[in-house]
């Protein structure tokens, strides 16, 4: 597995607090950084996921009731 470094500059409010709830976790702050940002991730693509499945919903929805619109105008005849 290829690993890139990445880093972000951080207030040192931020970068105790962070140390500090790692070392409770047991986790170094890179490790503890790093699930932190997975967990991110995955929450906004599920997000994603769910906003796009809303609006597939939604136009599934709006054909199903033209189409009913349609064979009912028909039937009307």
């Amino acid at each position: 597995m290829h690993t890139t470094t990445l880093s972000f500059r951080a207030g040192d409010d931020f970068v105790e607090e962070t140390r500090k709830s790692a070392t409770l976790a047991g986790l170094k702050s890179s490790d503890y950084i790093r699930e932190a940002v997975r967990e991110k991730n995955e929450r906004m693509m599920a997000e994603r996921i769910a906003m796009l499945s809303r609006q597939l919903s939604a136009k599934h929805l709006a054909f199903n009731e033209s189409v009913e619109d349609t064979l009912a105008d028909g039937l009307e005849s």
